[in-house]
This record gives C-alpha cells, structure tokens and sequence, in this order.
C-alpha cells in the first residue's frame, strides 16, 4: 500500500532540497516523478533552495482539486509537493485518496507552524492523516535545535501580520524569517503567540 507521509522542519531545514534530492532518486530508475507546488508561494515558478532548484510540474491554486489534477497529468509513480503548508485540508485530503485509492506514494514537505506557532491547515490536516511524520532537523543560530519560525519586518521580530507572508515585502516592510530555538523565540520574539 501506498502511503501519504509528511516531512517538516522550520525555515532552512533543507525541505526543498530534499524533495528534489527524492525526485533526482526517482527519475534515476526511470520512474515518473510528479513535483506540485502551490501557487500562493511566489518565489519562482519551481522549487527553489539555497542549494538547487526545479521546475514544478504542477502549479496550484486553493481551489484546485489535486487529484483530479494529478490525475490528468497522467500516471505517476511518486507525487512529490512542496510549501505542503499552504494547501487546503480537502487537498491534503486528495493526497491521502492519491496514496490510499491510487497506490501512488505521496510525500509532502513544508512548514509545521507560522511565526506565531500557529499550525498552517495544510501542515494540521497532514499531522492528522499522514501515515509516516518525520521532522526535518535545522539549528538556531545559538546551536540549539531550531523549532519556530521567527518573522522579523525591517530588521524587528514580530507576530503582527497576515499568516503568509513570502520573504520579500509587505505593506509595513521588509520581510524576513529565521530558524529559532524555543529560548531565542521567546527572547526574540516575546511570547507563543
């Protein structure tokens, strides 16, 4: 039996680079890989890491019925989805029927919680219906193992905004992220939100 399984680790915790690491082992053996991306991530039109980039295959929206589009793709031997956060749980829902139903295995990476460690609905429908969870590991800049996402506009961490901001700019300014321990969270950022 195929499997829905969900790989997640906060900001720079190597997620993009080990999808495409899996996508390289697929097509390796001449099997079909099928790489999604939700389009609300707008860095680029693929998978980008700090490391090395892909194209996506399949570019969707929260309106998009993921199977159904999966499906008229054609047949693949393994769905591969990044930014696994920022889909919807009737999406989530369409990659366990794809594992479960279809026999394809699945394997969604993205982020557990946004920078008020407040899980993402994609990242809590997968906790709730994946078969296999594992925690991508990255540190903190004190060394500790880092678990949180920490937001900071213009330089001054904050949990003031929307849910999804993309590094970049918002309306109050310069948007960037960074892996946190719990201390350096709570030290940086004030509370859990």
């Amino acid at each position: 039996m195929a499997k829905l399984y969900f790989r997640y680790g906060a900001m720079n915790s190597g997620k993009s680079t080990a999808l495409i690491q899996v996508a390289h082992n697929y097509e390796e053996r001449g099997q079909r890989v099928l790489v999604v991306k939700p389009a609300i991530d707008t860095k680029g039109d693929g998978i980008e890491s700090r490391v090395v980039s892909r194209a996506a295959d399949l570019v969707i929206d929260g309106d998009t019925a993921l199977r159904t589009a999966v499906q008229a793709v054609g047949e693949p031997d393994c769905v591969l989805v990044d930014e696994a956060q920022f889909l919807t749980g009737t999406q989530v829902e369409d990659l366990f029927q794809l594992a479960v139903l279809d026999g394809v295995p699945v394997i969604a990476y993205g982020l557990r919680g946004d920078f008020r460690t407040k899980a993402f609905p994609g990242s809590l429908r997968l906790l709730e219906l994946a078969h296999s969870i594992e925690e991508l590991k990255t540190i903190c800049r004190c060394g500790k193992k880092a678990m949180f996402n920490g937001r900071a506009v213009d330089g001054a961490f904050t949990q003031v905004g929307g849910q999804v901001a993309i590094d970049g700019t918002v309306q109050d300014g310069a948007v960037q992220y960074e892996s946190l321990c719990g201390a350096c969270y709570l030290l940086k950022v004030g509370s859990l939100g």
